[in-house]
């Protein structure tokens, strides 16, 4: 099973989907993309999950272009941004789904909000791929 996880710097969001996938089944190949790839992780993603104990610390920041002749069995936008900008991924794909997140790094105010944000959207994601894993993708591995 290869599922491929989009957003725009994937460096947050599509970064934590891909940690929690990769936790829930060793089974799967996770790959994560940017449309408009950062280059960089961000940090406060990566200390939200390694709180939980997911370490994505080595992942990478990688553009869309690099995945494209690929054949993926699901392909997943995490932002607004990405579903707006791949309409059509060019690659082979079996399915194509949307689970859309705030981004927590362009919100603003204190460090305790900020990080609060994180959180919070770290546990969205996680309630999310894992309704996701346990409802469609695990019945078919």
């Amino acid at each position: 099973m290869k599922i491929l996880i989009l957003c725009t710097g994937n460096s947050c969001r599509s970064q934590m989907a891909h940690g929690f996938m990769e936790s829930f089944d060793k089974r799967m190949t996770v790959r994560s993309a940017g449309t408009e790839a950062s280059g960089k992780l961000n940090q406060k993603a990566v200390a939200a999950m390694k709180e939980i104990g997911i370490d994505i610390s080595h992942h990478t920041s990688d553009s869309v272009d690099q995945y494209l002749d690929e054949e993926w069995d699901y392909v997943i936008t995490v932002c607004g941004g990405a579903n707006e900008n791949c309409p059509a991924f060019l690659g082979k794909v079996k399915t194509r789904l949307h689970i859309g997140f705030d981004d927590p790094s362009h919100v603003t105010g204190t460090e305790e909000y900020i990080w609060s944000e994180f959180i919070r959207v770290r546990n969205e994601i996680k309630a999310g791929f894992y309704k996701l894993y346990k409802e469609e993708i695990e019945p078919q591995l």
